[in-house]
């Protein structure tokens, strides 16, 4: 079989924009066969584009010659065909495809290449392992059902935050690639120098010193939607790669960019899924958050949310909750409505579960009929305290507690995950919903046991509230920052703050860091300088693109919604990476490969 040119046909339509009204019309169509179906001479062939699926007719009456090539078409073949659109018989109407109410008479067919038997089919709404579909990724992406729709809205996701940004007079600003590795933070990629050996550049993961350089070069608002790059263990959220919109503004302060992104994301919702967001979004500070929920990034489509009943629970004969609170620890409880739910051993197997999370286990009580617990620990505890934990989180008979019982910071991650974990489990999540959340006030440092330092919760160049300056070199634990996080559904998709914009506050908290003048010269010199050089107040927020994409579609792992993703090995299927190199390339770096 011959492999023809286009030979000066041009498209006429995409199978989406023909309709009923098209009906008697001459068309040009091109395309994939997806399939072929052979009915005692009439041969059918579903025709697929980019933009969807149209059933082409080729009828031995109507062209004997185009019906007679349709016979060696088989599925993924490219083909262009020249017809005329007609409707369909009432019998084959198809309301489940917009081209169901016609079809295309074929009167002369061009064959443009040929295909190999696909090594899994393209028709199934049921999609291969992923082994298989990103091995062989562009032709999971020619699925109807695969990623395909989701590239598509993820492309007017960025046309609508560029249209929006534009309007509110961002300037769209590339910054470099290639570039200096900084101490704080998660491990950089490098990437060594051929014509400075023995130095290396590194892979951004952000470009947050560019655009702070940029509120100095008197740009004042700037944006860009940029690859980061980051060399961490990966999730279903992450990648080692991945996109983020980027912005940065001058003499805004905290509310006036909360507002700026609020307006956006409303913007988008309307145009992508027809869905009025009510704005402002609910704010919670971040005391509060761990308070009610034991994490940062709390979903608020759902209740169960925690209680603090250390004071309830202080003079407890039971030895876990006593220990806990004399070792300056907490006591939460968490109340699950309609405990049969949960049988003995889901309760049992919550030891494991805390055990991931830094805990030795989670007590747990049932509430009976007249409030009597069913309980191992009811028997340590007075009929008073079991009244006061069932008045703090509510509970009637039928529900059961749970509790946590260590140091705040093992308490707050076992029961805030586990409430996550148990609300999806027992459907409490409903679905269709999106609810944003900010976080604010957040800690300025956070203290590693591991290197019995300070490091900062977000990033050394987070401004601290200026309440609170005194108390950086004599009280850091107590400095909040003047930070905001984007929560939606649970996630976080954006991080941002007020920046520093004086250098002598940046140095004491490079000071408070534990980063000496010479590593903050030798790293941040630069940035060091521009601040000396009449930098304007500044702030701005980074908006995660792969999780809010893949939250919008719901999809279970941000990959589906990312035309190339890397695998939990930062590996890519398609095309090897990363792979070996010859001795002459690491001979010209000045590099050798040590075993490990």
């Amino acid at each position: 079989m011959n492999i023809d040119s286009l030979d000066g046909w041009q498209r006429t339509h995409l199978s989406t924009e023909l309709s009923e009204k098209d009906v008697d019309v001459h068309v040009i169509l091109m395309g994939w066969v997806l399939r072929r179906r052979d009915h005692g001479g009439v041969i059918f062939v579903d025709l697929r584009d980019r933009r969807g699926l149209i059933q082409l007719v080729f009828n031995p009456e109507y062209s004997p010659q185009s019906h007679a090539a349709a016979h060696w078409l088989r599925a993924e073949w490219v083909i262009a065909v020249h017809g005329v659109v007609r409707a369909r018989p009432e019998e084959s109407l198809n309301l489940d495809l917009p081209t169901g109410a016609i079809e295309v008479f074929v009167d002369e067919l061009k064959i443009l290449n040929r295909s190999e038997a696909p090594p899994f089919p393209l028709d199934e709404d049921e999609a291969p392992t992923d082994s298989v579909r990103y091995r062989y990724r562009y032709l999971d992406l020619r699925r109807e059902k695969g990623a395909r729709q989701g590239l598509y809205m993820r492309h007017r996701f960025l046309s609508t935050v560029r249209e929006f940004l534009n309007s509110e007079d961002f300037i769209d600003i590339e910054t470099p690639f290639l570039t200096v590795s900084t101490p704080e933070g998660a491990r950089d990629y490098l990437v060594p120098s051929r014509v400075s050996p023995g130095s290396f550049y590194a892979l951004p993961q952000s470009p947050q010193l560019f655009k702070q350089i940029l509120m100095v070069a008197g740009f004042e608002r700037y944006y860009q939607i940029v690859r980061c790059f980051r060399d961490e263990d990966l999730r279903a959220d992450r990648q080692p790669e991945f996109t983020q919109i980027d912005l940065e503004t001058s003499f805004l302060e905290e509310s006036r960019i909360i507002d700026l992104i609020e307006r956006m994301m409303a913007l988008v919702f309307k145009r992508l899924l027809e869905m009025e967001l009510p704005i402002p979004f609910p704010r919670l500070t971040y005391d509060e958050a761990m308070l009610r929920f034991g994490i940062d990034k709390p979903d608020i489509r759902f209740g169960m949310e925690l209680a603090d009943v250390s004071e309830i629970v202080r003079g407890s004969g039971f030895g876990v909750f006593r220990e806990a609170l004399e070792n300056g620890g907490i006591v939460k409880a968490l109340k699950i409505e309609r405990g049969e739910r949960l049988s003995r051993k889901d309760l049992d197997d919550l030891r494991d579960f805390a055990a991931v999370y830094g805990g030795k286990g989670v007590a747990y009580t049932r509430i009976r009929d007249g409030g009597e617990w069913q309980s191992p620990i009811a028997k340590f505890m007075s009929p008073d305290e079991h009244a006061g934990i069932a008045a703090a989180v509510g509970a009637v008979p039928g529900d059961v507690i749970l509790f946590g019982a260590d140091s705040p910071v093992v308490v707050n991650n076992v029961l805030g995950n586990l409430r996550n974990s148990l609300a999806a489990k027992l459907g409490e999540v409903p679905s269709g919903q999106f609810r944003f959340l900010w976080i604010t006030e957040f800690p300025m440092f956070e203290y590693d046991e591991d290197e019995k330092r300070y490091k900062s919760m977000h990033h050394p160049f987070t401004s601290p509230r200026m309440e609170d300056l005194d108390r950086i070199e004599s009280d850091p634990a107590s400095v909040k920052a003047r930070s905001y996080d984007l929560v939606l559904n649970g996630a976080e998709i954006g991080g941002g703050s007020i920046r520093i914009h004086r250098s002598d506050i940046q140095e004491r908290v490079f000071a408070a860091l534990g980063i000496s003048s010479e590593e903050a010269r030798e790293k941040f010199g630069f940035l060091m300088e521009a601040l000396r050089y009449g930098a304007p107040p500044h702030g701005g927020i980074a908006l995660g693109v792969d999780r809010i994409m893949a939250i919008i579609t719901g999809s279970e792992s941000i990959r589906d919604v990312i035309a190339f993703p890397k695998t939990q090995k930062a590996t890519c299927p398609l095309t090897g990476a990363p792979g070996p190199v010859t001795q002459e390339q690491l001979k010209e770096l000045g590099l050798r490969i040590v075993k490990k």
